[in-house]
């Protein structure tokens, strides 16, 4: 990989773990299907507009922005709203990998190699851990929540690799739309349509700035950036960039929120990363297998 998409990935990871003292931020203000609602209108709009839409069904769009949108950030900001910190929920969100992997076994026939067994072991021990030492900064409720988020971003990532190699800033602007109907239909029934009214005419600069960083910084920046490095590298050589997400996630929001690290949260993140990075370590001796002898590499 050059330098210049070296950096590119390194911007994406960036953002994607600061983002979640963004979205704490913008949750000070909006309430949280509210909010994710504003992010994925934006993402959509205007864009759909002058962004032709991607060659795929549209049942995968509506499938996707409706796990993606409602599934996953809905439940990580009603989550985050008091029932998680942004460092762990960062953290916690990353469990992803071991439900896809799960999902792709269950539905594809894919088999578990030794080193994922051991890789998801790790990953487990971390999320027990956090479990046993719930605090402020996580209830069970908001840990379960962001469990949740985590699955439906994995059934997400299905829908998306089944689309095969498209324009991913367009699928992402087109699938946004499938996004809004379900989060505004939660927030007009969970958090009632005199709120929402109230937070929008109420809503700070600071408040529209998060959600134009969730919209343009995190979704399509964000996404179009990583998928198109997807598409001209290995993914093996892509993903390891993605380990950064949680320390970039901890550490920002130990700097600007204060939440404290003590040492079993650290002992935590440290596990699940680990078995983040060996799960790549497994992927990437599986590529190389695969490869035939002679072959170059």
């Amino acid at each position: 990989m050059p330098p210049s998409h070296l950096l590119l990935a390194l911007a994406v990871v960036f953002v994607w773990g600061t983002n979640f003292v963004v979205i704490k931020l913008g949750l000070a203000e909006l309430p949280p299907f509210l909010f994710a609602t504003l992010r994925f209108t934006l993402s959509a709009f205007p864009f759909v507009l002058f962004i032709r839409r991607p060659p795929v069904r549209w049942r995968s769009l509506a499938a996707f922005g409706v796990l993606l949108g409602a599934g996953e950030f809905g439940l990580l900001y009603y989550a985050m709203r008091s029932d998680i910190s942004p460092g762990l929920a960062s953290l916690v969100i990353q469990t992803q990998v071991f439900f896809t992997i799960g999902l792709s076994m269950l539905l594809r026939g894919e088999r578990v190699r030794p080193l994922q067994g051991v890789a998801l072991g790790l990953a487990v021990g971390g999320i027990a851990l956090i479990a046993a030492r719930m605090d402020a900064s996580a209830t069970a409720w908001g840990l379960g929540l962001v469990l949740m988020a985590a699955f439906c971003w994995a059934c997400a990532n299905l829908v998306a690799q089944s689309a095969g190699k498209v324009d991913m800033l367009a699928f992402m602007v087109w699938s946004s739309l499938f996004a809004v109907p379900p989060l505004l239909a939660a927030s007009l029934l969970l958090e009632g349509p005199a709120a929402l009214t109230a937070s929008l005419q109420q809503a700070s600069v600071a408040a529209w700035g998060a959600v134009l960083w969730q919209a343009l910084g995190n979704t399509l920046f964000g996404y179009g950036a990583w998928n198109w490095l997807l598409s001209r590298h290995p993914a093996a050589t892509v993903t390891p960039n993605a380990l950064l997400v949680p320390v970039f996630g901890m550490t920002a929001s130990a700097w600007w929120l204060a939440e404290p690290l003590p040492g079993w949260k650290l002992g935590a993140a440290a596990l699940v990363i680990a078995g983040l990075a060996l799960n790549v370590l497994a992927s990437r001796l599986a590529a190389l297998r695969a490869v035939p002898a002679g072959a170059v590499r």
